[in-house]
């Protein structure tokens, strides 16, 4: 989700002003207290004159936030899937190759969105795991498959493992894209998002 937020937090009977941070799958507060919340383990959210209020297990929380409350709280209520961060729509053609996990394809299936394990001409999103950096040598010759406009989703290991984030980039670069975008795929995945430049369209 990526927003944050100067707020005022009360939290365990004290009041601190510091920065609220609204990310994918859980909030944070940094300041002289430092809170973590996933929203899976919120009970109840609610947004009332600029006050977002957060119930957890036995444990209350609320952020002075202003405008952004209510918008943080239909955020935390309403989350994205990975579905909307990768930017799959209906009557997109979508090619997952060697993707991990099967949150992707369930997701797809869910939707009614066809997809073929394999490259196919014209794809709008090529979905490419890898789990080595030899794995990166494919972004060139993929882009023969891909729609001028489409793009390429690079699914790499997060915590510093081959490929990391680096050669990743640095491997999307050398193959003529460019990066424009990062999504959390899993919590040990992590996507990067590439596109054909414009002058190449």
């Amino acid at each position: 989700m990526g927003d944050e937020a100067r707020a005022t937090l009360r939290y365990e009977g004290r009041e601190v002003e510091g920065k609220a941070l609204l990310e994918t799958d859980e909030l944070v507060f940094r300041g002289d207290v430092r809170l973590t919340v996933p929203y899976r383990a919120l009970t109840s959210v609610s947004a009332e004159n600029g006050r977002l209020a957060l119930a957890w297990a036995d444990e209350r929380a609320e952020l002075e936030l202003g405008p952004k409350a209510a918008r943080w709280a239909d955020r935390i209520l309403n989350p994205r899937t990975l579905l909307d961060k990768l930017g799959v729509e209906p009557g997109r053609r979508v090619s997952l190759l060697d993707t991990p996990g099967d949150e992707i394809r369930a997701l797809l299936a869910a939707r009614g969105i066809p997809f073929a394990e394999a490259e196919q001409p014209d794809a709008d999103l090529i979905l490419v795991g890898a789990s080595s950096p030899a794995d990166l040598e494919r972004l060139g010759p993929l882009q023969a498959w891909l729609a001028r406009d489409g793009s390429i989703w690079v699914v790499a290991p997060k915590g510093g493992v081959e490929p990391t984030e680096a050669q990743v980039l640095a491997a999307g670069r050398a193959a003529g894209l460019v990066d424009v975008k990062v999504a959390r795929w899993s919590d040990t995945h992590t996507a990067h998002k590439f596109v054909i430049p414009t002058a190449r369209r």
